[in-house]
């Protein structure tokens, strides 16, 4: 009997429409247990410029009187390698036959014949390093590469880093010649497989089951560097990591400070917020700790978005400011405290898409869509279904917009075999760690999202051993995801996001039950009167199985930008909202929902199929180039009320 392929999907599983998902799955479960899964590089987002040269650095690069910063986005030179041959062919010496590429975009909006390429691709550049970085410690940080990067620098392989959506660095400091010409290389790859995180359907697919590309999520896998490529330089002896917790003491703000220096550097740092007085703080073998107070605190919320500055110094050696918000976040009873008081979250799931740059960072974008919820009354949104970049995160500081994390678990099914189901959690223990690494000093980040819809993928599996046999690997799955994240960040609360029917033992490991409900568009479609109802008898239903605060993070109906209907019709911009507004009214009569994001905030690029009109979901209450559909103004009027009267722009 041949070996099993650990990458072939398991057979006697029919594909199924979102439809059939949402309106017929019951709780789920599993069988056999999981195979040990990889143990998570604990290091973070970095990886070796050569056996033995560790690029650990946690920190953004912010430029300060002793670091240095230089972006080298712009247009490089892009072959693809349909066959893979490159790396044989020496391609990572130097590329031929080359075509320009804007860094950072997605591949597939730039060229025809790159829509709908889906394997690996090359990039080249060239740069000098600074002649005044002699001396220092030089990096290379690649914003995010989907959904796996190599990189040569000269010819020399710096290393490899897997997973899309999250920042890593190679230190360079021993093969870049201050003053000379380096030539970069790297290679991105965004190759469907079940074994990835997200993953490919492990289904057949098609026009109206998976669609095409045949992938297990409702979004385009785009390629490409899709955000920007920095090369900084440090001092030698330099702060690698920051880890700031705060309380609310009274009117007494307290920011605890941890701190790493690179290698066992033992002296005397400095710390001070804003003008306060420095103190000292002792470091030994690389570490110190400190508490800070601020008196009569500004805390940070949506309402008044106060930053302080941090700055640490190392003596004469290192300088780093980081912007710091005051504030607390739990759960506690039925309610969402934000600095003690109870919060209930408007706004949305979005994603990075828009027209030309495709997922590639595209700054006038974010902050027109920041400007838009502002407009609209929302005070939050969840990253859906992967980390976002890290200008979205800063913005999202300055501005007061409260940020639902979510790491690339999308698409996640449980009947795979034991081998891909390992490849899948030690693939997403990783790129957890880096999130948390990344986004754990960002005050707007309140909740950790662990998945979103897990399960869905196994809405085929109708006799009753399988649905237990899923059941029970998806919680051996999540359930050292969860510890994984409450060991290394007890300050916030972590959810996982469930579909309508999802198994009710993955929901109840979070603190708060996040679920995506669509009565009244993939059930009870047209009928508002019965989604009202079926809507009521599930939340009611949550609330007895849990016990604990619920919020709606997905919830909607597509409409066709310029349809209209009296009475609404499904597809229609009336029937849209009218669908949002039957949600709201039910959501608000129940005192334990602590949030209500509708999907989704704008139209985006999805898979073809006989469900996705033009390619796209339609879902958005703005178009995909951010115009206000019906829903839109609905919403601005709920969230806003009499504020909203008359005001039709973003000021």
């Amino acid at each position: 009997m041949p070996a099993e392929d650990p990458t072939r999907p398991h057979s006697g599983q029919k594909p199924v429409t979102r439809r059939e998902v949402l309106g017929a799955v019951g709780s789920l479960a599993v069988a056999a247990p999981l195979a040990p899964a990889i143990a998570a590089d604990a290091s973070g987002p970095h990886a070796a410029a050569r056996p033995g040269s560790s690029a650990r650095h946690d920190l953004y690069p912010h430029e300060s009187a002793t670091r240095s910063r230089r972006d080298l986005s712009g247009i490089w030179r892009f072959r693809l390698d349909p066959r893979d041959e490159g790396e044989q062919l020496g391609w990572h010496r130097g590329l031929a036959e080359t075509r320009p590429m804007p860094v950072p975009a997605s591949w597939n909006e730039a060229y025809d014949d790159a829509r709908d390429y889906f394997g690996t691709a090359w990039y080249e550049t060239e740069f000098i390093v600074d002649a005044g970085w002699r001396g220092k410690r030089v990096f290379l940080r690649f914003g995010s590469a989907n959904y796996r990067a190599r990189a040569w620098l000269d010819g020399q392989l710096l290393g490899e880093h897997p997973g899309g959506h999250l920042p890593f660095s190679f230190d360079i400091t021993a093969v870049a010649q201050p003053g000379q010409r380096h030539r970069l290389v790297v290679l991105v790859d965004n190759k469907l497989s079940i074994d990835r995180v997200p993953p490919a359907a492990s289904g057949s697919g098609g026009p109206g089951a998976s669609g095409y590309p045949n992938v297990s999520f409702d979004f385009f896998p785009y390629g490409g560097l899709h955000r920007p490529v920095l090369l900084h330089a440090t001092p030698l002896d330099c702060l690698e990591d920051l880890t700031v917790t705060t309380d609310l003491e009274g009117s007494t703000g307290v920011v605890a400070v941890a701190l790493r220096v690179h290698g066992a550097w033992t002296g005397t740092a400095s710390l001070r917020i804003d003008e306060a007085t420095t103190v000292s703080v002792p470091v030994r073998a690389g570490v110190g700790h400190a508490t800070l107070r601020i008196a009569n605190a500004r805390p940070w919320g949506p309402s008044d978005p106060h930053l302080y500055t941090l700055t640490v110094q190392l003596g004469a050696h290192d300088v780093y400011h980081l912007k710091v918000g005051v504030r607390t976040i739990a759960v506690r009873g039925d309610q969402l405290l934000l600095n003690g008081k109870p919060l209930f979250l408007t706004g949305f799931g979005k994603h990075e898409d828009f027209p030309l740059h495709g997922r590639g960072l595209d700054l006038p974008v974010l902050v027109r869509d920041f400007a838009l919820l502002k407009w609209i009354g929302a005070n939050s949104f969840r990253t859906s279904h992967y980390p976002y970049s890290d200008e979205a995160m800063m913005l999202a500081d300055e501005c007061g917009l409260l940020v639902i994390a979510e790491t690339p678990g999308v698409g996640l099914g449980f009947a795979e075999t034991d081998a891909v189901l390992a490849a899948r959690q030690a693939q997403l223990a990783t790129a957890l760690s880096e999130l948390l690494t990344r986004d754990k000093n960002h005050p707007s980040v309140i909740l950790w999202s662990i998945a979103n819809e897990p399960g869905l993928a196994n809405a085929g599996l109708a006799d009753s051993a399988s649905v237990e046999r899923v059941r029970q690997r998806g919680l051996e799955f999540f359930r050292p995801l969860f510890a994984q994240a409450r060991s290394s960040d007890p300050t916030r609360p972590v959810a996982l996001v469930s579909f309508g029917n999802g198994p009710d033992d993955w929901a109840a490991l979070g603190d708060i039950i996040c679920s995506n409900l669509y009565f009244g568009w993939y059930s009870q479609g047209g009928d508002l009167d019965a989604a009202a109802a079926a809507l009521a008898g599930k939340l009611d239903q949550l609330r007895a199985r849990h016990g604990k605060p619920i919020m709606l993070t997905e919830f909607g109906a597509e409409a066709l930008p310029g349809s209209h209907a009296e009475p609404p019709a499904m597809w229609s911009e009336e029937y849209q909202a009218a669908m949002l507004a039957m949600t709201l009214r039910e959501l608000g009569r129940r005192p334990y929902v602590v949030g209500a994001h509708p999907w989704a905030f704008a139209d985006f690029r999805a898979t073809q199929g006989t469900t996705r009109a033009d390619g796209l979901n339609h879902k958005g209450v703005f178009t995909r180039d951010r115009q206000p559909k019906m829903a839109a103004h609905l919403l601005r009027s709920l969230w806003r009320g009499d504020e909203a009267a008359g005001k039709a722009n973003p000021k």
